[in-house]
């Protein structure tokens, strides 16, 4: 046990080193002195009058850590759903539409319009495994190629039929402000944050302390042996996706009722939250706990090096040069566990 507990903590010391390095040389070749760049990614990170750059980053972190949640149920269960962008797509296009179009007091609307977003999103990450268990495409291929289809379908319904054409833009009508999320008195963030908060407690919870977490787990660690014991393989999978797709398309409808307030082309495709998700989860090793932080993490590289470029005049591409060497960090642990386990496999069999 202390043995790879030290080989963990040594990957983790060599991948920062290695990160800090790629920093290191990528601010001498554009000039930057090394200390005005940290202290200006911090303050723009963090920091802001009356912490406003800490808000946005909680505000990106929200949105990235939901979509992790989301990723780490069904990944977790050795399910491979990388279609969370066309489940959150699906979310927020429908809450967009059916607080436009559903009669009825404030409070209802909006409540309404979040369960059809989750129930969106629940249904078209359920349409990647039906046709996973009932035609046999694989869940990989078939939840990133139905990424597509909604956003086109996306596209078009905002860019003809439900357009808001004297905004010139390409994006819906606003919602009704009487279904905006609040913002926390002083600030810019809004409540949206406490629905990921909740999300992610309810995802630690179901992980680690209710039975179908315990099978969909054990289903992840070897399906062969969770349909040998009786499990219900078939069921687990259309839960386990359907409770990742609500989460995402829950996700959808935070950006639209707190931040956007409309659903516009383009709004969660062009941040790369669903890809963002995909790496936090990988990054901490799918640990429940540690899949928030890790969202954190992104965004705070994200709104720092932002700001990073306005106050210390360093680009912020480096930003995507940085999360490509933790991408590489990411891959290479992954590659190494699945070495791993094969071996295991080959060393089982051929002890049988």
């Amino acid at each position: 046990m202390n043995g790879t507990l030290g080989r963990e903590a040594m990957s983790w010391a060599v991948a920062l080193a290695w990160i800090a390095a790629v920093l290191f040389i990528l601010m001498a070749l554009v000039g930057a002195p090394f200390g005005d760049a940290l202290s200006a990614f911090l303050q723009n990170a963090f920091g802001g009058r009356r912490f406003s750059y800490l808000m946005a980053t909680l505000s990106r972190a929200a949105l990235i850590a939901g979509m992790a949640v989301s990723v780490m149920l069904s990944f977790r269960a050795g399910l491979f759903n990388i279609g969370g962008e066309g489940q959150l797509v699906a979310g927020g296009l429908v809450a967009a539409l059916a607080a436009l179009l559903l009669p009825g007091p404030p409070l209802f609307v909006l409540t309404a319009s979040i369960l059809a977003a989750m129930l969106a999103g629940a249904g078209w990450a359920l349409l990647a495994g039906a046709l996973h268990l009932y035609v046999g495409v694989p869940l990989l291929v078939g939840s990133l190629l139905l990424n597509y289809p909604i956003r086109y379908i996306a596209s078009y319904l905002v860019a003809h039929p439900f357009r808001d054409v004297q905004s010139g833009m390409v994006q819906s009508h606003l919602v009704p402000q009487a279904t905006w999320l609040p913002y926390f008195p002083g600030t810019r963030l809004d409540i949206g944050i406490l629905f990921i908060i909740a999300a992610s407690l309810f995802a630690i919870v179901y992980s680690r302390a209710t039975v179908h977490g315990y099978h969909a787990r054990m289903n992840g660690l070897s399906p062969a042996f969770a349909r040998t014991v009786g499990l219900p393989v078939r069921k687990l999978t259309l839960q386990t996706l359907a409770m990742s797709g609500a989460i995402a398309g829950l996700v959808g409808a935070i950006a639209v009722f707190g931040i956007h307030h409309r659903y516009i082309d383009g709004m969660l495709v062009q941040p790369l939250y669903a890809w963002t998700g995909i790496i936090a989860v990988l990054l901490v090793g799918m640990i429940p706990w540690a899949v928030p932080l890790s969202g954190l993490f992104f965004a705070a590289i994200q709104t720092g090096a932002a700001g990073m470029e306005r106050s210390a005049g360093v680009p912020k591409e480096i930003a995507l040069v940085m999360q490509a060497v933790i991408i590489l960090f990411v891959a290479s642990r992954v590659s190494g566990a699945l070495v791993a386990s094969s071996e295991r496999k080959a060393g089982a069999a051929e002890d049988a």
